[in-house]
């Protein structure tokens, strides 16, 4: 009777032993997957957190440069448009747009147009602008540029009767035109800008 007792009881603490085995089995498995779990959410989160850091850095300053001088130039002409097109010349603040050199030559260009009775309206396009140097380490960062002038649509009239004024048929209306930009306190200016007499 008490063999069939220790046998019996040997049977429960075998059971008792399996059951405990499979219960850490379990728990462990259970670790393991939601450790994994874990791992794979950690995963799928880490290459949004290692791309943040490259979407936020910081532009490449010549890449900057010549997009801003690209910019300022083709503003640069829009405003040479009205200042031609207004034979007071008072419609626009050149000295926004242009310094030095492109100031004083656009200026005096266009009152000669307007002492003459002209006034040139229509549009100037700008084709190709292609950057050829740039230096931004320097006390005035400064650009150059290389463009296509198209002033086709450009036309010179007389600004009481609105008639055209007859101009030399063999005048460049497309040309190269090499511009310097450079960065002052107040922001970017045109400071030449030299047609090179070759059709584009």
């Amino acid at each position: 009777m008490k063999r069939r007792a220790d046998q019996n009881s040997a049977v429960h603490l075998r059971r008792f032993a399996a059951a405990t085995v499979t219960l850490c089995t379990a728990l462990a498995l259970a670790g393991c997957s939601s450790s994994d779990a874990k791992k794979d959410e950690a995963s799928d989160e880490s290459p949004s957190a290692s791309q943040s850091p490259a979407s936020s850095a910081p532009a490449d300053p010549e890449w900057t440069a010549k997009k801003e001088a690209i910019a300022a130039y083709k503003a640069y002409w829009q405003a040479m448009e009205k200042l031609y097109a207004d034979p007071d010349g008072k419609s626009v603040r050149l000295d926004q747009y242009a310094a030095s050199a492109a100031l004083t030559n656009a200026q005096k260009d266009a009152k000669l147009a307007h002492d003459r009775g002209n006034v040139l309206v229509g549009d100037v396009a700008i084709t190709e602008p292609t950057v050829t140097k740039a230096e931004t380490n320097g006390k005035i960062p400064n650009v150059i540029l290389t463009s296509c002038l198209d002033i086709s649509k450009w036309e010179t009239i007389k600004a009481k009767t609105k008639k055209p004024v007859d101009l030399p048929d063999n005048r460049l209306l497309k040309y190269q035109i090499v511009s310097a930009v450079e960065r002052y306190p107040e922001g970017w200016r045109v400071t030449s800008d030299e047609p090179q007499g070759k059709s584009c």
